[in-house]
C-alpha cells in the first residue's frame, strides 16, 4: 500500500497489525471502546479510527461525528513512537492536540500509547513508517542509503539509517539480523514487549519476552512442516498418478494454522519445536486427505486459487491420493516412537484418531442435513457439527498434540484446550463461512458463492430459514434440494439476496464474535496453568486473530 499520505500510513498501519499483531489490536480496541476519533495530520490528510468487536477500523476522511478530534503535525508524528520520552514530553504546543470530553481523550491515549509500545516494534510497522519517511525527504531529509540497497530484513531503509531516534533505539537493542531462538521456536521479526492479557509494559521491563509477528510465524512453522511433509512422502512410482497428486495440495498457500497451533503449545509447556514437527505434519496429512475427499462430496471446483484435484486428474486418482495422505499420516504418528518414547506415542495416536472420529461424524451430520434437504432450527446444531468436523482437527487436537510432543499426558490438562479452542474454532468457521459469501476468492480458499452452490448448512442459512416468511423458506428449500450440478450462479445469488435481506450474514458476524470473545476469555482462564513465555505469547495472538480478523 502507498504510503505517501499520513492518514494512508495510518490505515496500513492498523492493517498490518491485525494481521500480523492481533492480540495487539484488540487490546487498543477495547482501550478505545465506544469512541471515534477523527485525526488531522499536517500534510491535510484526514482518517477515521474507531473500535468494534475487538477490531480497530481506519478509514480515510472525518467520520460523520467523533467523541475526540486530533491533530498531528510532523514533530508530533515523529514523537509518536518513541516512547522513551514521558508522555508529557511527547506533546508540544501546535503540534499534537486532542480535543474532546476527558473520558473519550484518555480512552484515545491510552489506544494510542498502547499502539505505540507495542505495534512500533514489529519490523513491518517500522518498515511502512520508514517507507513514508523516506517518501517525504522535503520534510525528512534523505536516507544515507541508496533506495537500491536492500537490509538483511528486506525493508529499505535499514532501521540504522532511518533518521528516527526512536526507531534507531529500537534497532540498536533488537537489529535484524539477531537469531532469536527459543527451545527451537524460530522467533522471526522481533519486538519488545509481553501481552500477558491484562496489562501491556514498555519495551525496557521485559527484555527477553516478545510479542511475535505472528503471520511471519506462521509462515516459518507452515513451511517447517511442508518440508517434513515432502520428506515423508516417498520420491518414487508411479509418480505421476499418485506421489506427485500427494503433494498437491500441502505445497499450496495456507494460513499455517494447525502447524503454529501443535509447535507453539509443545514449545510453550518445555518441550522442544523439532519434538512437534512430526505430529504436526500427521494431522496436515490427515487434513489435505480430507479436503480432498471434500471437495469430491462437495463437487468444488477450486481449493486455495487452483482446479481441486479431483477436477484436474478426476475422481478415481483423486479418491486415491486421499487415502495415500491418510495412510501416510498414521505412519508420521507412528515415526515418533524412536524420539518420543512409547507413552508418548501411543497418547499422540490415542489423540488423532479421536480426531478422526469427530471429523467423520461431523461430516456425516452435514451430509445428512443436505441429503435430506433439512436445515437445523438451532445455532446449537450448527455448533457441535462444526466442532466435530472442523473444530478438533483446526483447533483442539493441535494443541492437545503439542502437549503430549512436550510430555503433557494429564487428561485434567489437556482437557483444559478443549473450552476455549472449540469457541474459537467455531468462531473462525463462521468466519470462513461469511468470507465464502461476502469476502475475496483469495482470502477463503474455496470459489465464492462455493457454500451456497453445495447446500451447506451454515449459521446464515439457519438463520435465513428461521427468520424469513414461508415464501421465502419454501423458495430457499426448492433451490437447496436442486443437486450441485443443476444449481447456477442465480441460485447463489438469489439466496444470498435473501440472507442479505434478512440480517443472516451481520447476525452470523455477530455470533462469531461473541463465541471468539468467549473464547479469549476462558484462553486466560482455563491456560493459566502454563507459564507466560514467547509461545505462549504466540498461541495469544492465534486466539485473537479470531476477534480481529477482516471480514
Amino acid at each position: 500500500m502507498e504510503t505517501e499520505r499520513a492518514a494512508a500510513l495510518l490505515i496500513a498501519t492498523v492493517e498490518a497489525l491485525s494481521s500480523r499483531a492481533p492480540a495487539i489490536v484488540a487490546a487498543a480496541a477495547v482501550e478505545l471502546g465506544p469512541f471515534t476519533l477523527g485525526l488531522h495530520f499536517g500534510d491535510g490528510s484526514k482518517a477515521a479510527l474507531s473500535a468494534r468487536h475487538s477490531r480497530l477500523w481506519a478509514t480515510e476522511g472525518l467520520p460523520g461525528e467523533s467523541a475526540v478530534e486530533v491533530y498531528f503535525d510532523d514533530r508530533g508524528m515523529n514523537l509518536l513512537f518513541d516512547l522513551a520520552r514521558k508522555p508529557v514530553d511527547e506533546i508540544w504546543a501546535g503540534s499534537l492536540d486532542v480535543r474532546g470530553e476527558r473520558e473519550a481523550v484518555l480512552a484515545s491515549w491510552r489506544c494510542f500509547s498502547l499502539l505505540a509500545q507495542r505495534g512500533a516494534g514489529l519490523r513491518a510497522v517500522q518498515a511502512l513508517w520508514q517507507d513514508w519517511r523516506a517518501r517525504q525527504p522535503q520534510r525528512w531529509g534523505r536516507p544515507s542509503t541508496p533506495r537500491d540497497v536492500v537490509s538483511e530484513a528486506g525493508t529499505w531503509p535499514p532501521p540504522r539509517h532511518s533518521r528516527w531516534s526512536a526507531l534507531e533505539y529500537l534497532d540498536r537493542r533488537s537489529p535484524a539480523d539477531l537469531a532469536v531462538d527459543y527451545n527451537g521456536l524460530p522467533m522471526t521479526q522481533p519486538a519488545y514487549a509481553l501481552w500477558d492479557g491484562r496489562n501491556s509494559s514498555a519495551w525496557w521491563a521485559w527484555p527477553t519476552v516478545q510479542d511475535n509477528d505472528l503471520l511471519e510465524t506462521m509462515k516459518a512453522f507452515k513451511m517447517r512442516v511442508v518440508e517434513e511433509i515432502l520428506d515423508i512422502i516417498p520420491k518414487r512410482e508411479p509418480a505421476a498418478e499418485l506421489y506427485d497428486l500427494m503433494r498437491a495440495y500441502p505445497v499450496r498457500e495456507g494460513k499455517g494454522l494447525r502447524p503454529t497451533l501443535t509447535i507453539a503449545t509443545c514449545v510453550a509447556l518445555g518441550g522442544r519445536a523439532e519434538e512437534a514437527v512430526r505430529a504436526a505434519a500427521a494431522i496436515e496429512l490427515f487434513h489435505n486427505g480430507f479436503l480432498i475427499h471434500d471437495d469430491i462430496a462437495d463437487e468444488s471446483e477450486s481449493r486455495r486459487g487452483k482446479p481441486t484435484l479431483h477436477a484436474e486428474h478426476g475422481v478415481a486418482l483423486a479418491v486415491n491420493a486421499g487415502d495415500g495422505l491418510n495412510l501416510f499420516a498414521v505412519d508420521a504418528v507412528l515415526s515418533n516412537l524412536p524420539t518420543l518414547g512409547l507413552a508418548r506415542t501411543l497418547a499422540l495416536i490415542h489423540e488423532i484418531m479421536h480426531m478422526c472420529r469427530e471429523t467423520v461424524e461431523g461430516q456425516a451430520v452435514e451430509l445428512g442435513w443436505i441429503h435430506r434437504n433439512a436445515v437445523p432450527r438451532h445455532d446449537a446444531d450448527y455448533f457441535s457439527m462444526s466442532t466435530q468436523k472442523t473444530g478438533w482437527y483446526t483447533c483442539i487436537t493441535p494443541c492437545r498434540m503439542g502437549a503430549v510432543c512436550a510430555g503433557v499426558g494429564a487428561p485434567e490438562l489437556l482437557d483444559r484446550f478443549n473450552a476455549a479452542f472449540r469457541a474459537i474454532g467455531v468462531a473462525f468457521q463462521i468466519q470462513d463461512d461469511v468470507l465464502n459469501l461476502i469476502g475475496e476468492e483469495a482470502l477463503y480458499g474455496k470459489e465464492s458463492l462455493g457454500d451456497l452452490l453445495e447446500g451447506k448448512r451454515t449459521v446464515m442459512m439457519i438463520h435465513l430459514f428461521r427468520t424469513a416468511d414461508p415464501r421465502t423458506r419454501e423458495a430457499m428449500s426448492r433451490i437447496n434440494k436442486l443437486p450441485r450440478v443443476k444449481k447456477g450462479r442465480e441460485h447463489a445469488e438469489e439466496m444470498l439476496a435473501a440472507m442479505k435481506r434478512f440480517g443472516s450474514i451481520d447476525y452470523a458476524i455477530e455470533v462469531a464474535d461473541k463465541l471468539a470473545l468467549e473464547g479469549v476469555t476462558r484462553f486466560e482462564s482455563d491456560l493459566s496453568f502454563i507459564p507466560d513465555n514467547e509461545a505462549k505469547a504466540v498461541l495469544r495472538q492465534i486466539a485473537h486473530y479470531v476477534t480481529t480478523r477482516a471480514l
